[in-house]
């Protein structure tokens, strides 16, 4: 059986709308007039919609017919991903189908909510089809022609990251570059066994792009500084102990997942949140919790290290800092992961390095909007960038694979005055295809494992006394539903940031940095 056919049981043709016959019984709907789809979006009540319509892109001649398909479960809206031989990387042509259907889902009263997935068993999506781009760039109608995909795909990961329905990701498997963007924003981000989530941009002579400015320095401490300059990967449930997926359940739950979400009937005075609980409350449903024998990475002594040595503002504070782990401390495996690491950065590009510190710290200032617009301003320079064609030649085009050459070679000889030039805005910004309010911190973050700075809170409350009990613990256990692995987390918090007094009272302590 296809990897089709175990995730969208239905998903065998691509159906047109207009023949499409859905039980309408199953949606409790009492409105005996629906307007269609597409003539919604036209109409010119939808003030919102009307002026945005020369905006959204439309297919071109050349596209793939079948690079993306559709499908409706009753209330379910999906799209597959349908490139498997391309390990279903993001290009133009995909982006040009999936913008303009969200836009006919966000206005329909029947789409309750969104699922995206990828075809075949290996990958939701390896990324942008980065490749094509570089072969490209050697014209300056080749750069803006990669300008304009940037655009595309940028565009689509705000709207995705404002979409007002619910959007679920499925990120089995492989989920790198671009098929981060189709699934990090969203409130519901599934990782299973299979999942190898990463951002190999500095490997490739890039930027931690798609929104990554926003999600990576929202990561607890700085593991969003260590991911992005060493493109470390994390795989199947550390994405999930990390917290760039919501939830962890095995692959072959999938298919039955979409079928149990497709059973769901929202009313029409839900609001977002109770919608979103319903859903959270489902996905739970089919989880068969956290493998006994994969403890989180970043906990303990290793979350310590990360933390120690990626708090500095420069990539030369940085590697001083791992050389230090390497002398002093005195756990051989985190001298170990200090050596590989030192290895790993001294690999990348020079020039992305730098850019995606600065991300990093500058990152947590811009809201959603801001985001990718800076975002698509800093791409549009790196095309033009002789690190971006030299880095996919090395690693993604010539075969065998092989060390690019980096200009400047070394970080003395990048200057700073570059750096700030390649995050200057020039220009008009980039027009987005949402008008929804912009947010600088993700409004469904309790849908993911309690966060740090929430134990702090509980632990910092002035109003009781809190002791490491059970009492404590159920404060974040009722309120996960009893979601897989809070428990572990909270423990791990309190191990690392908490101190226990002798009548048994936690104390708060600011973390060790020595």
């Amino acid at each position: 059986m296809s990897q089709t056919a175990s995730i969208f049981p239905l998903m065998f043709l691509r159906p047109s709308w207009t023949s499409l016959q859905l039980p309408l019984g199953r949606l409790s709907r009492s409105r005996p007039v629906i307007m269609p789809l597409k003539a919604k979006i036209q109409h010119p009540n939808f003030s919102s919609q009307a002026r945005k319509m020369s905006d959204i892109p439309k297919e071109q001649p050349a596209d793939d017919p079948d690079d993306v398909v559709f499908n409706s479960i009753y209330g379910v809206r999906t799209i597959e991903l349908n490139r498997p031989r391309k390990l279903n990387s993001l290009n133009a042509s995909m982006a040009r189908k999936i913008i303009p259907r969200l836009k006919e889902w966000e206005n329909s009263e029947l789409a309750q909510m969104i699922i995206i997935a990828g075809n075949g068993d290996r990958a939701f999506c390896a990324g942008g089809d980065v490749a094509a781009l570089a072969k490209q760039n050697s014209s300056p109608e080749g750069i803006e022609a990669s300008k304009a995909y940037f655009q595309l795909e940028y565009q689509l990961d705000h709207l995705i990251a404002t979409y007002p329905k619910p959007y679920i990701a499925y990120m089995d498997g492989i989920t790198m570059g671009g098929g981060v963007g189709l699934s990090v924003h969203a409130p519901f981000r599934i990782a299973t066994e299979r999942t190898v989530f990463g951002m190999p941009e500095t490997s490739i002579g890039f930027f931690p792009d798609v929104g990554g400015s926003f999600f990576l320095p929202r990561l607890e401490g700085y593991i969003g500084t260590y991911l992005a300059l060493t493109s470390a990967q994390l795989k199947g449930v550390q994405a999930y102990w990390t917290g760039v997926a919501t939830h962890y359940i095995h692959s072959s739950a999938l298919s039955s997942l979409t079928a149990r979400l497709g059973e769901l009937v929202f009313k029409d005075y839900d609001s977002q949140e109770q919608r979103w609980q319903s859903i959270d409350n489902t996905i739970e449903e089919f989880s068969s919790g956290v493998p006994y024998n994969e403890p989180a990475l970043f906990k303990g002594a290793m979350r310590e290290a990360v933390d120690r040595c990626f708090r500095y503002n420069t990539v030369e504070e940085i590697l001083n800092a791992l050389r230090k782990e390497t002398k002093e401390n005195t756990d051989g495996s985190l001298r170990e992961w200090a050596e590989t690491t030192i290895s790993t950065i001294n690999e990348k590009s020079p020039t992305s390095l730098k850019v995606a510190l600065r991300q990093m710290r500058i990152g947590k200032a811009w809201d959603i909007a801001n985001t990718f617009q800076r975002e698509y301003s800093i791409a549009g320079k790196f095309m033009a960038h002789p690190d971006f064609v030299n880095g996919v030649s090395a690693k993604l085009i010539h075969k065998p694979a092989s060390k690019p050459t980096w200009d400047p070679p070394t970080l003395e000889e990048v200057k700073d005055a570059d750096i700030g030039a390649l995050f200057r805005e020039e220009g008009e910004r980039m027009k987005l295809l949402s008008d929804a309010l912009p947010y600088r911190e993700y409004p469904h973050g309790n849908l993911a494992l309690p966060r740090e700075e929430e134990v702090e809170k509980v632990v910092k409350d002035e109003s009781r006394e809190w002791k490491r009990n059970k009492e404590f613990m159920r404060v974040f256990t009722k309120g996960r539903g009893g979601k897989a692995g809070v428990k572990e987390k909270v423990e791990d918090v309190l191990a690392r940031r908490c101190s226990v007094e002798r009548d048994g009272r936690l104390v708060w302590k600011q973390p060790s940095m020595a």
